[in-house]
């Protein structure tokens, strides 16, 4: 452990910081996986219901510095794509 007051603080705020981060990123990957479960059973309205909720919690990560603004991108249009591939 720090023995410098601003280094027991940095220790407490990074730790914070970690906690926050870690709970977005499960947050989304939990919505990833809910909108692979939909497109597994082929329900084109759920999958596109579980995309629209991904897309509010990876903007929300995004907006949190958590992921880039490209993977965020990314992720998102892959994942339109596969609901868009579904046969209704």
């Amino acid at each position: 452990m720090a023995n410098i007051k601003s280094a027991k603080k940095r220790v407490l705020v990074n730790a914070k910081k970690a906690a926050r981060n870690k709970a977005a990123k499960s947050g989304v990957k939990t919505a990833v996986k809910k909108v692979y479960a939909a497109i597994e059973s082929g329900d084109k309205a759920q999958a596109a219901t579980m995309l629209s909720a991904l897309q509010a919690e990876m903007g929300r990560a995004t907006a949190k510095g958590i992921y880039k603004k490209n993977t965020n991108s990314r992720k998102i249009a892959r994942m339109a794509k596969a609901v868009d591939k579904i046969e209704a």
